[in-house]
């Protein structure tokens, strides 16, 4: 099984647009695994599709996941393990003692930490602390590409760009429709698919 360019080319961003009920319906459809989040199971979706092959979901190193859940210790020669490590007050509170009062979490930092533990890599507070400053100061200055699963919030952006006195009502009925657009291409492509 593979796929043609041009279907890969239209299904990949329209996958993007599908709920996560939907796109866990579609890896039910390939019996592909329904575990992860909604990055897995598009990226699950079109491998399976390109490569005709089934990609688990990877399990994290055991160097990266913490064996105590309720020994957390905000220190910045810490580990950040997996499992007691959370996006909470109190560890907000520290970032912002180490890093200073703009400190905010974001999906950069959230991606970054992942793919630290993934690689059996865990970083310790410090190094966390290090790299987010680098990246905010970063981002501050050329800004960042916006991660293609957030269809809305890329869509609300654009469209308020093109329509800066778009109602609520407006901006969610074009994104209805928009979305509705995917969603009957991804169907389409999965009739003549499967």
């Amino acid at each position: 099984m593979s796929l043609r360019n041009i279907d890969y080319d239209q299904l990949c961003p329209s996958l993007h647009y599908l709920h996560v009920s939907e796109l866990r319906a579609c890896c039910e459809k390939l019996s592909l695994s329904v575990k992860g989040k909604k990055i897995d199971f598009i990226n699950r979706i079109i491998h399976f599709i390109k490569t005709g092959e089934k990609l688990n979901l990877s399990e994290y190193p055991a160097t990266s996941v913490s064996k105590d859940r309720n020994n957390l210790i905000l220190s910045p020669n810490a580990l950040m393990l997996k499992g007691i490590y959370k996006n909470d007050l109190k560890t907000r509170l520290f970032f912002k003692e180490i890093i200073g009062g703009h400190f905010h979490f974001t999906a950069f930092g959230i991606d970054w930490l992942e793919s630290r533990w993934m690689d059996g890599k865990p970083p310790t507070y410090q190094e966390f602390a290090d790299m987010w400053s680098k990246e905010y100061a970063f981002r501050k200055t050329y800004g960042s590409a916006p991660k293609a699963e957030w269809a809305y919030i890329n869509f609300v952006k654009i469209y308020l760009t093109e329509n800066p006195n778009a109602s609520r009502n407006e901006i969610l009925s074009s994104w209805e429709l928009e979305r509705a657009k995917h969603k009957e291409l991804v169907d389409k492509f999965f009739k003549g698919y499967l």
